[in-house]
């Protein structure tokens, strides 16, 4: 009996009914993704006309250097490749396995950066039906090129973007993801290597964003800021209403996960 309870707090510390409700909170967060995608396939007049006023308000800023980026970044070998990578597969891949790594090794502090997660993708679905926009890469009469297609291949594109919505260019939850992983994951890790890795992480992503010709500079900074919304709601809020579960790093009595 010891040492099925051993096991049981080793591979799950909150057992595995917890475990099957955190992936059904995932699961059922990418659903509403798709219906959200299904609301605002038909606007993709009002999605082109949300991204020209993008354009408009960087350019009366001065700032609309997104184009003069990617120019740069293709005449670089590997630049844009290991852009296309990261874009591909940070979103999934690496948020995936840190906030695996942080149920399993650091449960205390995973409730906390879930609720992040949620109100942030909360936040975006309200604001993709709001103003559904259409990424640079669907605009090449600015000089946008499409290298995430060009990378996968067009076929391995038109399948994976079954999976997301092609107007959800605002805010970039790349960008939102990379710092709700970022920032947690900065203070959890004790090696200063992993530590500058981390802080670097965000930048990278967002760089990746551009040069792939998927966000404006305007959508990561919008990311960026619903990433803070969420940490404060989830601070200010949430972790008050039940600070010995969701509470940054509160520990967890038996029986109080959500």
């Amino acid at each position: 009996m010891e040492r099925l309870t051993t096991v049981r707090t080793t591979l799950l510390p909150q057992g595995a009914i917890d475990a099957i409700r955190q992936i059904g909170l995932v699961v059922g967060a990418y659903y509403l993704y798709r219906i959200v995608r299904g609301l605002v396939d038909g606007k993709t007049h009002v999605a082109f006309d949300n991204a020209r006023t993008l354009v408009d308000i960087e350019r009366a800023m001065g700032l609309f250097f997104e184009p003069g980026l990617q120019a740069w970044a293709l005449g670089q070998s590997g630049v844009v490749d290991a852009a296309d990578w990261m874009y591909v597969n940070s979103h999934f891949t690496i948020t995936t396995g840190f906030m695996v790594w942080l149920y399993l090794a650091r449960n205390d502090a995973f409730y906390f950066v879930r609720n992040m997660f949620m109100i942030a993708m909360g936040l975006a679905l309200v604001l993709y039906v709001l103003y559904p926009t259409a990424p640079p890469r669907f605009m090449p009469e600015w000089g946008f090129t499409d290298t995430v297609a060009a990378f996968l291949g067009e076929a391995a594109s038109n399948s994976a973007s079954l999976l997301y919505n092609p107007f959800a260019a605002v805010p970039s939850m790349h960008v939102a993801f990379a710092l709700m992983v970022a920032i947690p994951a900065f203070k959890l890790v004790r090696f200063r290597a992993l530590k500058v890795l981390w802080c670097l992480y965000p930048v990278v992503v967002t760089m990746a964003v551009m040069i792939t010709a998927n966000h404006f500079w305007v959508d990561a900074a919008l990311g960026a800021m619903v990433a803070a919304v969420s940490a404060y709601a989830a601070s200010a809020g949430l972790a008050r209403a039940r600070p010995e579960a969701w509470a940054w790093r509160g520990r967890l009595r038996a029986g109080a996960t959500a």
